[in-house]
């Protein structure tokens, strides 16, 4: 049971690494509850690599705060629900440096977290970082500016409000049936264009090949973020 509904943080940066996807290979990972929002006939999935800081309940007034590096593999989605269809994202799964997430995530505030292990080298507007966690790794270099390249958004503003729109993110409970959404937003809202220098991926890797590619890069910096989550139904 989820007692915390809301979490208020800062967010120190927010790296969103983006492939395109085969439609059939796509609708093969997700539940069947979902199916891939396609955009230009591809599905997209991807990374979001967040640092955070001052994480505290909503209600919390004092100047504590919990820091945590994070990594979300995630996949936008469509699902119908009252007859409408709605878009988000499914993910995969959740890692985090700190321990609270991983004891606490999914029971006393909302999402589930595996523990991992994050290394990042931010100098100016580069940034390199790399994830280890059981049976799964990232390692990612990005430069924010340069020229915008992308297979399915013309522009780094049509990018940003595509993320935007997706700010419902679906997950497993711990009991591996029943699903969980909890909405990031932020009161503020300013998404930089970057280029890719390396990536790796053990979970895109590991897809047939083909399956996936890279498409694009965008950052945010420096920003207000909740995260909440609604009534169990």
């Amino acid at each position: 049971m989820t007692l915390v509904r809301e979490v208020r943080a800062h967010l120190r940066r927010r790296l969103l690494l983006s492939y395109r996807l085969d439609p059939v290979v796509a609708r093969g990972l997700l539940p069947e509850r979902f199916r891939p929002q396609l955009v230009n006939g591809y599905a997209l999935a991807g990374v979001c690599v967040l640092g955070i800081e001052d994480i505290r309940p909503r209600w919390f007034r004092g100047r504590w705060g919990l820091r945590s590096e994070n990594a979300a593999h995630r996949m936008a989605v469509e699902w119908d629900e009252n007859g409408e269809i709605h878009r988000g994202v499914y993910i995969f799964e959740r890692h985090s440096s700190a321990w609270s997430p991983v004891l606490l995530g999914g029971r006393l505030f909302p999402g589930v977290h595996r523990k991992a292990r994050f290394t990042i080298d931010e100098s100016g507007d580069r940034y390199a970082l790399t994830m280890d966690a059981k049976g799964e790794s990232l390692a990612a270099d990005v430069e924010i500016g340069g020229e915008w390249r992308s297979g399915v958004f013309a522009t780094v503003e049509e990018a940003s409000d595509f993320y935007r729109a997706g700010r419902i993110g679906w997950s497993r409970r711990h009991d591996g049936e029943t699903f969980e959404p909890v909405t990031l937003t932020s009161e503020e809202w300013s998404v930089e264009g970057a280029r890719m220098l390396s990536l790796r991926s053990s979970f895109f890797d590991a897809l047939p090949p083909g399956a996936a590619e890279f498409d694009s890069v965008v950052v945010m910096r420096d920003l207000p973020l909740t995260l909440s989550a609604p009534p169990r139904r």
